[in-house]
């Protein structure tokens, strides 16, 4: 009863008698030193037994396991509680054989003993110890080979607290994805929308031009018609009078029908209609022409993921600058510089880069304001050129299998510039 008591009154931290006990708010206790010396460095301060967050920096005495703790040492007869000596037990266990006092601790077989016991042929020859020595050897002896454990839970709380950052940065990205997707196609459909009106405003022009067009057209025959049926309805009229008096007419009747000849009979022509194959005609294939004014494309883009925390990334991850930004402390992420997302293992690539002012590395320290690295995976070759000039300023030439683009920032802004985009058709 007495060793089960002082196991319940025992730190879990430090696996002593507690000292000044405090309690957390998930009812667990430990020494106050312990506990602050357990959270010192944490960026979060959780429970060591439950890992359950604290919602106190500074969490109260356990009144009543202090006085617990007080009315225990007096009746052990002690004023504190020791780290390094307990008293023996006031009923001590006796020898099973021999009905002694277990006074001795047998360090050969590792279990009590009474003076018998010590003489008998059992333990002739073996090492004794008297209890309390072993009992304060073998606590250190544990106290050592706890101590990796304590210091391994330690380093595991730690990356705890990574992960959960981890976390918070993962849940951050998706949100700043997701702003940058709905941008982007916010900027595309409002394109789309700006095209439509525009075309359909072509549209609605056409047809207000072409209407008109058949109106003018409809007057005049209208006013042909009326002429025709004027000249048609005096000369029937005529051919109705009496002979005398038509033969009196005839000359004149004759002359107003060669004054009134038979106009041309007039057609709707191709270019009276709207012209729909204009307007429709491969009507996706130049929209996406169009759009190519508004779109980019970059040969290289940057990944975030391997960024050095002292670099921040444009949101179209095309360029980078100097500045602090929390990040996880993730595999693959770099001291300072940051990587493109795509490794080149075969053919071909080039790209641009432009910075302001100061010299900055591409792979090789430069100083110039625009530069074009090109890589030759087949025969192993990257070169360098300034723009400006077009000058190639350095050609390396090795036995790399794969290259992975990096930029670096001496303060000054760095930009991957955007290539132009062409169609074949």
């Amino acid at each position: 009863m007495s060793s089960r008591l002082e196991q319940d009154l025992s730190c879990p931290i430090c696996c002593e008698l507690f000292r000044d006990p405090v309690v957390l708010t998930c009812s667990h206790s430990f020494c106050k030193v312990c506990l602050e010396n357990w959270w010192e460095g944490k960026p979060l301060k959780t429970c060591p037994v439950c890992k359950r967050r604290s919602s106190k920096d500074n969490p109260p005495t356990n009144l009543a396991l202090k006085n617990l703790m007080e009315t225990f040492t007096e009746e052990k007869g002690q004023t504190a509680p020791a780290a390094e000596q307990t008293s023996p037990s006031p009923q001590q266990p006796e020898c099973s054989l021999h009905s002694e006092k277990l006074r001795l601790f047998c360090l050969d077989h590792q279990e009590l003993i009474c003076l018998v016991c010590r003489d008998s042929r059992t333990h002739k020859d073996h090492r004794f110890s008297p209890i309390e020595e072993a009992a304060s050897d073998l606590r250190e002896q544990l106290r050592r080979n706890i101590k990796p454990l304590q210091d391994k839970l330690k380093v595991l709380d730690e990356s705890r607290a990574q992960f959960d950052e981890a976390a918070a940065h993962i849940s951050l990205q998706t949100k700043q994805t997701q702003t940058q997707i709905r941008a982007e196609f916010e900027k595309l459909h409002q394109f789309l929308r700006d095209e439509e009106e525009s075309r359909m405003k072509a549209l609605r022009e056409e047809e207000e031009q072409k209407i008109q067009n058949m109106k003018d057209k409809m007057a005049a025959l209208s006013k042909d018609m009326e002429a025709l049926s004027k000249t048609i309805s005096e000369t029937e009229e005529q051919l109705r009078a009496a002979d005398a008096s038509f033969l009196l007419q005839y000359k004149t009747a004759e002359e107003r029908l060669q004054r009134c000849p038979l106009v041309e009979e007039p057609q709707i022509k191709q270019s009276d209609l709207i012209d729909q194959a204009k307007h429709l005609g491969n009507l996706g294939f130049n929209i996406w022409m169009n759009m190519r004014k508004l779109v980019q494309f970059f040969p290289v883009v940057l990944d975030p993921n391997t960024a050095a925390p002292d670099l921040i990334l444009s949101e179209d991850l095309t360029s980078v600058r100097k500045g602090r930004q929390k990040v996880p402390k993730n595999s693959g992420r770099n001291k300072n510089f940051v990587d493109g997302s795509e490794t080149f293992v075969s053919g071909t690539h080039s790209w641009e880069v432009e910075v302001g002012g100061k010299d900055w590395l591409v792979g090789w320290r430069l100083n110039l304001q625009r530069v074009r690295v090109k890589l030759d995976s087949d025969t192993k070759t990257l070169t360098f050129t300034d723009l400006d000039t077009n000058t190639v300023l350095h050609t390396v030439t090795d036995s790399f299998t794969e290259i992975v683009p990096c930029l670096i920032t001496s303060g000054s802004p760095l930009k991957i510039s955007p290539k132009s985009i062409t169609v074949t058709v």
